[in-house]
Order: structure tokens, then C-alpha cells, then sequence
């Protein structure tokens, strides 16, 4: 019998986590995309280490059953023991979205911030969820007394007052007039796993594609794509990265399935344009 093995690639490892939404393992999925520079980072270290500090939470939690103590105790150990919090020195740097180095530095951004939170929160028994506000990633809780919201970087607790005003500056630019009126509420709605995985993804797209680093956009759009098969505007987007780095092939056919499965697509013509230049060099 012939078998062989096919190698296990940070990709594939990537796309055999998020191929179905059933038990999606958040924080493994985005801990995984640290594998792009490292590609020898060994996952399961990453988990124990975020294990290890739910050890700890249980012991000091021992036998307590009521979540506003639990919310509590948890705050207190994640934000003001181990100080995890925002990177305001480098907000932007790409670590920021890397869970192991969020993990050793306890400095990050509010999403990476947020997951490692989350996993923390939803095994000790929590109602908690990630929400994918406009500027700045939120966590929520749901509690006896109420719903809570908070800021993911610092544990506070935001106000309907402080969130309208967090919002306010993204109201014009939704879209519609419509949005204007679009009730708090309806910005608070909990994000799915992989919505949050999306999101992460496309913060470290706009920081390669703002340094025109072509090679680590093109692996940050690779998982976009698997995570997001359908979205079109993903795969043009990497089609040109593809020819910022001369990959004239993959560029090709990324375009190519763009302007067929979008062909009234708003820069249709453009794209169109960029294609008939390849097909010409």
C-alpha cells in the first residue's frame, strides 16, 4: 500500500479549524495566524498558556456561582493582576494581533485583547460575547442584573451614553441617511467567531497594505479567503497584491474570477484593464 502524507502547512491547519461554524475554536483560528511569521509556533503552547491562567482564576473562584462576583474577580485578575491592556507605544504593529505575543507582553488591541478575555470568561461560565462595534471591538456580558458592555482594553464598563458617543462619528459615513436613526441596540448585536476572525484578519490587511508589504498581505488575504469564500473583493484584492509581487499566474486568475462572478461590479472595467495589461506582458 502506497500512502502518502500531505504536509501540514499553516493554511491548511488554518482552514481545517474554520471550515464549519459548529464549535468554532476562536481563539485556537486566531492564535494560528501568528504561523505566518512563525510558521514553527506551536499552537498548543499558546492554548496552555491561556489554560494556565484559567487555573488560576478557579482556584480563586473556588466554588462561587454568581456571575456579577465571577465578572468581577476575573476584571480584577485580567486587568489589574496581569495587566493585560493597549499598546498605546504601537498600536499599529502587526504583534498586536498576534495572540502569542499578546499573551507574553499583555499588550495588544482591542479585538486580540477581546478573544483572550472571551475564552477566559466563556469557561468560567459567563454569558459573554464579543460585539463588533464601529472603531473599537466590545465585549458584553449578560448578567442577572442587566447587560454589560465593555471596553476589551481596560474592563470598563460603557454607558448608553459613552457608547452614542463612541458612535456618533461613524453615523454619517454608514451608508444611508436611514443609519442616522438606526436604534444603539443594533450595534451591540454579538459577533459570530468568524466574524471576529474576519475582523482581526483585515486590521493586519490594512497594515500590510499600508506598507505595501505585498508578501505578508498575500498570507493574510490567503486566510480571508478560506475564511470567507464567497467574498469577491477578497480575491481581487489579492489578485493585485499577487502583482505587486509578480505572481502573474495566481494575479491572473484571481482577476479573471473577479470580473466573471461580478462583471456590473462598480470597477469592473478597471479590473478588466489590469487584466488585459497582464495578459499583454
Amino acid at each position: 500500500m502506497n500512502l502518502q502524507l500531505m504536509a501540514v502547512t499553516p493554511l491548511s491547519y488554518f482552514k481545517s479549524l474554520v471550515e464549519t461554524d459548529a464549535d468554532f475554536p476562536l481563539l485556537e483560528a486566531a492564535a494560528s495566524i501568528a504561523q505566518d511569521e512563525e510558521p514553527q509556533l506551536d499552537i498548543q503552547d499558546v492554548l496552555a498558556s491561556s489554560d494556565a491562567l484559567l487555573v488560576r482564576l478557579r482556584r480563586r473562584l473556588k466554588f462561587e456561582s454568581d456571575p456579577l462576583k465571577t465578572l468581577s474577580v476575573l476584571n480584577q485578575f485580567f486587568y489589574t493582576e496581569l495587566g493585560f491592556a493597549g499598546n498605546a507605544n504601537n498600536f499599529y504593529a502587526p504583534e498586536n494581533s498576534y495572540l502569542n505575543e499578546v499573551l507574553r507582553s499583555r499588550r495588544g488591541i482591542p479585538i486580540s485583547i477581546a478573544i483572550i478575555w472571551l475564552e477566559l470568561a466563556q469557561a468560567l461560565g459567563l454569558r459573554a460575547e464579543g460585539v463588533s462595534f464601529p472603531g473599537h471591538f466590545l465585549v458584553k456580558v449578560t448578567l442577572p442584573e442587566g447587560l454589560i458592555v465593555m471596553d476589551p482594553l481596560t474592563g470598563d464598563s460603557l454607558g448608553l451614553d459613552n457608547l452614542a458617543e463612541r458612535l456618533a462619528p461613524f453615523r454619517p459615513h454608514m451608508g444611508t441617511s436611514g443609519d442616522m436613526d438606526t436604534p444603539l441596540g443594533l450595534f451591540l448585536q454579538p459577533a459570530l467567531p468568524r466574524d471576529i476572525l474576519t475582523r482581526m484578519l483585515r486590521n493586519l490587511k490594512e497594515i500590510f497594505s499600508s506598507q505595501a508589504d505585498w508578501e505578508r498581505l498575500v498570507l493574510v488575504m490567503d486566510r480571508l479567503i478560506v475564511l470567507n469564500p464567497e467574498a469577491l473583493f477578497e480575491v481581487r484584492d489579492r489578485g493585485l497584491a499577487l502583482i505587486e509581487l509578480g505572481q502573474k499566474e495566481r494575479a491572473l486568475k484571481d482577476l479573471l474570477r473577479y470580473v466573471e462572478e461580478l462583471p456590473n461590479a462598480t470597477d469592473a472595467v478597471a479590473v478588466k484593464q489590469r487584466l488585459a495589461s497582464l495578459q499583454n506582458d
